[in-house]
């Protein structure tokens, strides 16, 4: 269908219409036919169309002159195939990280190890045992996998095995994310019944997801003790009654409360739920395994922390630094009843996301923390980050491009550690005619694109979420984007 051109009557304009070819005659070019021997006449046709289509909008808005429009015409294949190459770009694509937030949801969260994506790409390319016993050639589950990793993990603590022989036995689940945990276990083991869940701890995270809410769709009931800042060990205890299936703690992500506040241990919660005969769901979130005592920050509990719970829920894809998957680990007896849930069959995750836990549990239990790169990335020295920027900036700076290695602060995202800042430098970008907004979008196009953020009119670049494998390729990009900073006659 040919698409209308808005003359509005003026002669330029008009004038400026009638040097545009037909497509007829372009397929007649000669640099036309080259393309043609590599494209189908289809996906030529229809980017020839869609350029010539934006050309027509430019000259609408006055962005052409004669000189300007022949100049871009000699060009018009380099145009197509551009269109051409763009139109086959997968929409979800590899990006460089250099915001300086570890765990940045928008991005995807935590880059897998070496190790996981050579187990995602093994089970990928064929078969595998997903649900078959290979003993006995009987279907099995699929948990297996990662069960056995997962309670290893739990009673693994600075080297050596916790003592557990009078520890009831334990199993574990694995979903699609923590959410889908923390509802699957509020629907199993409390439906219809209380849950006990402190004021201070009622929290919304990202997207909306809100625990009061999950609470009414799991089909528990919340009964709410303590206030915002402070929750004491009796007000749980006055709030059990025989209606009371649950305790639940929850982790309280992305906020912090500080000053005259109070809130049990996980430990007395415990103790407590021991003796009312409740169980206490502990919904870590965080997934760590690594402390970040060292950080200086507040306190952010471990699953070693967590480990006494009747029930822990975690994520995958947060500071354990594998896939996206939500954990349930707790006794035998629970799981049971969440394993007997028909909705575990909808939660429940794929072949290459088992792949990719299985993985990052070994790297851990075969003591290679730092092989995973949210770890590595937050043991990074401020000293080493620093000499980096020192190199891209020396590699970049121009007459066009001013650009310098600057100290500034990481952060770890992803609802964990909020108070966590992390000692680092970026490179600062200031263009000679661009304002920074606009430069941080010419480097959002870029190829692979790069992300990074503004601050004081200057474009930041957080080496510290940047693998330092990509320094060179950063280099590139970006004195490529110098010579892409201006008006570009198609918008690409």
């Amino acid at each position: 269908m040919k698409r209308s051109e808005n003359t509005t009557g003026d002669p330029e304009a008009a004038s400026l219409y009638s040097l545009l070819p037909s497509i007829n005659r372009l397929l007649l070019a000669p640099e036309f036919a080259i393309i043609l021997q590599s494209e189908s006449h289809s996906t030529v046709v229809r980017a020839m169309r869609d350029v010539l289509f934006r050309i027509r909008q430019e000259i609408a808005e006055g962005l052409h002159t004669p000189a300007s429009l022949n100049s871009f015409l000699i060009g018009l294949h380099l145009a197509v195939t551009r269109e051409i190459s763009q139109s086959k770009r997968y929409s979800l694509r590899r990006v460089i990280n250099a915001t300086g937030v570890i765990l940045h949801t928008n991005l995807g969260r935590a880059p897998l190890s070496a190790s996981a994506l050579s187990h995602i790409q093994e089970i990928a390319a064929g078969y595998s045992n997903l649900e078959l016993d290979l003993e006995t050639g009987e279907r099995s589950r699929r948990d297996v996998h990662t069960e056995e990793l997962l309670l290893r993990l739990l009673n693994f603590n600075a080297g050596k095995l916790k003592a557990s022989s009078t520890a009831p036995p334990r199993s574990a689940v694995v979903v699609n994310n923590c959410a889908a945990a923390t509802f699957l276990a509020l629907n199993s083991l409390a439906e219809g019944a209380e849950v006990i869940v402190s004021r201070g701890e009622l929290v919304e995270i990202g997207g909306g997801f809100r625990i009061p809410e999950i609470l009414a769709k799991s089909g528990a009931r919340l009964r709410e003790v303590g206030t915002t800042n402070r929750t004491k060990l009796a007000d749980y205890e006055s709030a059990i009654s025989s209606d009371t299936g649950l305790i639940l703690r929850v982790h309280q992500s992305n906020f912090s409360m500080e000053g005259f506040t109070e809130r049990p241990t996980l430990q007395d919660l415990v103790s407590l739920g021991r003796r009312r005969g409740i169980p206490v769901f502990d919904d870590q979130g965080t997934g760590l395994v690594c402390s970040l005592d060292d950080l200086g920050a507040r306190a952010e509990p471990t699953l070693f922390d967590s480990v006494d719970a009747d029930l822990v829920s975690a994520s995958g894809d947060k500071l354990l630094g594998g896939p996206q998957c939500g954990l349930l680990v707790g006794k035998a007896d629970l799981i049971d009843r969440i394993r007997k849930n028909p909705l575990l069959r909808a939660l429940r995750v794929d072949k290459l996301t088992y792949a990719a836990l299985e993985a990052t549990l070994g790297d851990y239990l075969s003591e290679k923390a730092d092989s995973v790169p949210v770890v590595n990335m937050i043991r990074l020295s401020p000293l080493d980050i620093q000499k980096r920027c020192e190199w891209v900036a020396d590699q970049v700076c121009s007459d066009k491009l001013f650009a310098e290695a600057v100290p500034v602060l990481s952060l770890i995202g992803g609802g964990t550690a909020p108070s966590a800042r992390l000692q680092s430098s970026a490179v600062s970008l200031r263009h000679s005619t661009l304002q920074a907004q606009t430069l941080l979008h010419t480097l959002r196009r870029l190829d692979p694109p790069v992300i990074g953020r503004v601050s004081d009119d200057a474009v930041l670049l957080d080496l510290r979420t940047v693998e330092p494998e990509f320094d060179a390729i950063l280099a590139t990009l970006l004195r490529q984007a110098i010579g892409n900073g201006s008006h570009s006659s198609v918008r690409e």
